[in-house]
């Protein structure tokens, strides 16, 4: 089965309202399948954090498997600290995950935007 997240923007009272409604659905055993979201307070943050370099990063991080940052930074033929910086961003939001083994590794299959033009 393949692992999706979704991205997109929300408003934290939005997000709130989803949280909410999902914990009383699960108080009275309604099974649901388990989603996985990362919201974005706006448009820009969004961007600022999955650049066009990030992404690429991503998709060969993904086909790689999972390896040192060292070894990615080598494989997109690009600096270090750079490649350093973009993992642990994307670290900080779910997007890459670190083994056991001290290697770096994307957990998705599936990175789905979905961005509203009004609300």
């Amino acid at each position: 089965m393949e692992k999706q997240i979704e991205i997109g923007i929300g408003d934290p009272i939005s997000t709130a309202r989803g949280f909410i409604d999902a914990w009383k659905r699960t108080e009275i055993g309604e099974e649901r399948e388990v989603s996985q979201r990362l919201y974005f307070e706006n448009l820009e943050t969004l961007l600022k954090t999955l650049t066009s370099t990030r992404w690429i990063l991503l998709k060969r991080l993904r086909t790689m498997g999972a390896v040192s940052i060292r070894a990615l930074a080598r494989e997109l033929g690009r600096d270090y600290k750079n490649v350093h910086t973009d993992v642990k961003r994307l670290q900080n939001v779910g997007l890459i995950e670190c083994t056991e083994a001290s290697k770096i590794e994307v957990p998705w299959d599936i990175l789905e935007a979905r961005l509203k033009l009004a609300a």
